[in-house]
C-alpha cells in the first residue's frame, strides 16, 4: 500500500506540473492568437477582394464538393456553390455512388448530358463512370462526376482533383453554405504573399437554427438544440482562438474537411487525400508540411479569423460520439503513421512545436483525465484525500477554461455581431460554465472509444448523418 500512496502522491505532483504547463501554453496561444487577429484587419484592406472579383486575370479556382444520397437538398446546394461571386471558378459535383435519386435529379435540373472528358488519374481513386456538364449557359461553370462509392470523402474529393482545371482547389462539403466571397477571401493569401502558400482556412459556423434565403445567411440564432449548442462554443475557441495561434506562427496541421483551399500541385505530389484516413484533412496537411520540409522550400498554411461557411452538426448522442470518435481516431492514427516526425531536425517546427503539442494536449488530456478520475477514487478509499490541492487545482483549471472560452465569445460578438439579440448571447455565456460538468465528459468518452477503436484495429465506417435541413427565410411577394 505504501507503493500505491507513493505513487498517488507522485500523480499528483505530475498533474500540478502539467496542468501548469497546459495553462502556460494556452496562455501563449491567446498572445498569439490576439496578434494574428489584430495584423490580419490591419492588413485586411492591402489587396482589396473588389479587386480580385472585377478582374478578369485573377487566379482560377476550382470547388470540389462529394455528395452521397443527396437527394433531398441537391438541388439548392448546387446553386448555393454556383452563387459565388467571383470572376473565374468551377464547380465539381461528385456523385459518390449515391443510391438515391441525387444524379437523376441534377440531370433533370441543371439540364446535364454526358461529355467526353480528358480525365487523367494523378491521384488513384475508385472508377469514374462519367462526366456530364450542363446545355444551359447558366450553368455552365458546373461538371458533375458520376464514381462508384469509395466509401470515403477522401475517395470522391481525389476524383475532383483530378478533374479540376484550376491551380487551386476549395474543398467543401455539397450541404454547406458559402458565403458569396468565399473563394476571393481564401484565395487573396496565395496572390498577397512571396512565400508560396499551399493551403488556406477560415471559421466555420453552425448552421442549426440559422436561416437562410437565397443560398446566403439571413439570420443567425443560437442553436436551441443541445449539442449543437456546447459544439457552437468549440467552433467559436477552436476557430477563432487555437487555429489563429497557430496560423501566426505557421503551425497550423489543421483546414478543416468542410472548408479549405489547397494548392493542388503541392496536393497531387504528396499523393492527395488518403482513402483509409478517419481524418482525411489533418492527415493531408501532415503530408504536405513533410514533402515541403523535404523539399527544403519555404511555405505557408494560412488561417483568416472570418465566418465564410455555416454547416450542420450532429444533433443527438448517437450521431455526436460517432463524428467525435472517429475525430479522435483519426488524430491517434495521423500521430501514429507519422511518427518518424516527432523532434526530428529533418522537419523543422512540425518534429518539435506542432506534433509535441498534438501529443501532450490533445492525445493525453482525456487519458489523463480518466486515469485522474481512478486515482481520486483509490486515495479516497484507501488515502486521506489532500482536499485543498485537489480543491485548488480544479477551481484553478475551470477558471481558466472558462476564461479563455468566454473571451472568444466576447472577441467573437464584438468583431462579428453574429446573434439576433442579446438575449442569445447570455443563453451562450451561460452554457460556458456548464460545458466542462454536462458536455466535456462525453467528449472524453468518444475520444477514449476512438483510441481504442483505433489500438484494437476495430472497422469503423464514416457512415451518414441524416440532416435536419436548414430554415429557409420566406420572401414576401
Amino acid at each position: 500500500m505504501k507503493t500505491v500512496e507513493n505513487f498517488i502522491k507522485a500523480y499528483e505532483i505530475f498533474t500540478m506540473y502539467y496542468a501548469i504547463s497546459y495553462i502556460a501554453i494556452y496562455f501563449l496561444l491567446a498572445i498569439l492568437s490576439y496578434v494574428a487577429i489584430k495584423h490580419y484587419f490591419n492588413a485586411k484592406y492591402f489587396l482589396l477582394k473588389e479587386v480580385l472579383v472585377k478582374s478578369n486575370h485573377t487566379v482560377g479556382v476550382s470547388i470540389i464538393a462529394p455528395a452521397f444520397n443527396e437527394a433531398a437538398t441537391i438541388e439548392y446546394n448546387v446553386k448555393s456553390l454556383l452563387s459565388q461571386e467571383y470572376p473565374k471558378f468551377e464547380v465539381i459535383i461528385i456523385n459518390d455512388g449515391s443510391s438515391d435519386a441525387t444524379l437523376e435529379i441534377m440531370i433533370q435540373v441543371f439540364s446535364l448530358v454526358k461529355v467526353d472528358f480528358f480525365y487523367q488519374e494523378k491521384i488513384p481513386t475508385q472508377k469514374v463512370r462519367g462526366h456530364y456538364k450542363s446545355t444551359n449557359p447558366i450553368y455552365s461553370k458546373l461538371i458533375i462526376i458520376d464514381k462508384i462509392n469509395g466509401k470515403s470523402k477522401a475517395d470522391a474529393s481525389n476524383s475532383g482533383i483530378n478533374s479540376a482545371k484550376y491551380g487551386l482547389f476549395l474543398c467543401t462539403d455539397v450541404d454547406c453554405i458559402l458565403r458569396r466571397d468565399t473563394i476571393s477571401m481564401l484565395a487573396k493569401p496565395f496572390i498577397e504573399n512571396t512565400e508560396k502558400v499551399i493551403a488556406t482556412g477560415a471559421a466555420i459556423r453552425i448552421s442549426n437554427s440559422c436561416e437562410f434565403k437565397d443560398g446566403m445567411l439571413h439570420k443567425s440564432h443560437y442553436p436551441d438544440n443541445f449539442f449543437a449548442r456546447f459544439q457552437e462554443l468549440e467552433y467559436i475557441r477552436a476557430f477563432l482562438f487555437g487555429r489563429m495561434a497557430w496560423s501566426q506562427t505557421n503551425s497550423l496541421l489543421l483546414v478543416s474537411g468542410g472548408l479549405g483551399m489547397f494548392d493542388k500541385g503541392t496536393v497531387i505530389e504528396a499523393g492527395g487525400y488518403w482513402h483509409k484516413s478517419m481524418g482525411e484533412d489533418m492527415e493531408l496537411i501532415t503530408r504536405m508540411r513533410i514533402l515541403m520540409h523535404e523539399k527544403k522550400e519555404k511555405f505557408l498554411i494560412i488561417y483568416i479569423p472570418e465566418t465564410l461557411c455555416w454547416t450542420e452538426v450532429p444533433n443527438t448522442m448517437e450521431l455526436f460520439i460517432r463524428q467525435r470518435t472517429r475525430w479522435a481516431r483519426g488524430l491517434v492514427q495521423t500521430l501514429w503513421l507519422h511518427k518518424k516526425l516527432i523532434l526530428n531536425p529533418k522537419y523543422g517546427r512540425t518534429a518539435f512545436i506542432i506534433f509535441p503539442y498534438f501529443i501532450i494536449c490533445e492525445f493525453v488530456v482525456p487519458i489523463l483525465e480518466v486515469t485522474g478520475l481512478i486515482v481520486l477514487l483509490v486515495d479516497y478509499l484507501f488515502f486521506a484525500i489532500n482536499y485543498d490541492f485537489l480543491l485548488i487545482v480544479s477551481v484553478f483549471v475551470y477558471l481558466f477554461y472558462t476564461s479563455i472560452t468566454l473571451i472568444s465569445v466576447f472577441l467573437d460578438q464584438f468583431i462579428y455581431k453574429h446573434y439576433a439579440n442579446m438575449s442569445q448571447v447570455t443563453t451562450l455565456i451561460i452554457m460556458i460554465f456548464l460545458e466542462p460538468f454536462l458536455y466535456h465528459p462525453i467528449n472524453v468518452f468518444a475520444s477514449l472509444k476512438g483510441y481504442y477503436f483505433f489500438f484494437r484495429k476495430k472497422e469503423q465506417k464514416w457512415g451518414t448523418m441524416p440532416r435536419s435541413g436548414f430554415k429557409y427565410a420566406i420572401t414576401k411577394p
